[in-house]
């Protein structure tokens, strides 16, 4: 059982001079592929990639199918790009069948005041079989860093404590609904006993601070917060199963709006 996708890393060159605001460039990025996309696909085939309708009711924060990409784009964060000069970021695409590729690099291409250069894929594969670590141990201890930041809600609420629980399924449903809506279905696996089994698993060692941000939908007038928390949480218990999860959410990202570049994690196991 595996979760596959694609890492696209786009390269540009500036036409003109760009400035990307500190904590939005995910943002300004899915903005200008919107737009792009809007002009350049059917409506049917926009609504399917950027635009997809709610599902009903859903796993806490699934109410509305996700987006089939991500963006990785915080090291532009408050960067002024000079014309001329060379710039890149990542799309990690969930949709790997034709032809969603080739409908986002159409679109990227045509963006206003850059050259796109250059697109350079990897094909990624996360398995959910192996319960150890790369070095064949087992875990017992993780660290997970927050990099931007996070929203993670259990039930309707939003939550100040990342407690392992909350994070493994908030992980376990988005791959899944990942998996379901644009791979070859969801994940097999027994949600409920591993749930529980999560929910074992201690927060030894949390240090966060939230992050205050906020995006202005120039289409709609309206102004939507982007803020979260960033930092470092430390859990301690029998992880070894939990480890694929971890290891797909550093390429899926997980919580609230991800597809601006919210909830981006890595992790690593603890000396």
């Amino acid at each position: 059982m595996t979760f596959e996708f694609f890492r696209l890393r786009l390269h540009f060159r500036a036409d003109e001079p760009l400035f990307f605001p500190p904590g939005k460039s995910a943002n300004m990025l899915r903005g200008a592929l919107g737009a792009k996309l809007h002009k350049t696909v059917s409506a049917s085939e926009y609504a399917r990639l950027f635009a997809p309708k709610a599902a009903g009711s859903g796993p806490s924060g699934l109410a509305d199918r996700p987006r089939p990409f991500v963006f990785r784009a915080a090291h532009l964060d408050g960067m002024r790009i000079a014309p001329g000069a060379g710039f890149h970021f990542d799309l990690h695409l969930f949709d790997v069948q034709e032809p969603a590729r080739r409908h986002l690099e159409n679109a990227f291409a045509q963006l206003a005041h850059v050259t796109l250069v250059q697109v350079e894929q990897e094909d990624v594969a996360i398995g959910f079989d192996d319960a150890l670590d790369d070095t064949g141990q087992s875990a017992e201890c993780v660290r997970v860093q927050f990099i931007t930041p996070t929203e993670l809600k259990a039930g309707h609420e939003l939550v100040t404590r990342p407690e392992f629980g909350i994070l493994f399924a908030r992980l376990r449903d988005r791959i899944s609904t990942l998996r379901a809506l644009y791979g070859p279905g969801p994940l097999d696996i027994d949600f409920r006993g591993m749930g529980e089994r999560a929910a074992l698993v201690r927060l030894s060692r949390c240090q966060l601070h939230w992050v205050e941000t906020e995006r202005h939908s120039s289409r709609t007038g309206e102004t939507h917060p982007l803020g979260g928390f960033t930092g470092e949480a430390e859990y301690q218990g029998s992880l070894g199963e939990f480890l694929p999860y971890l290891r797909a959410g550093q390429w899926t990202g997980v919580g609230r709006q991800t597809v601006w570049g919210k909830g981006e994690i890595c992790f690593q196991l603890c000396c």
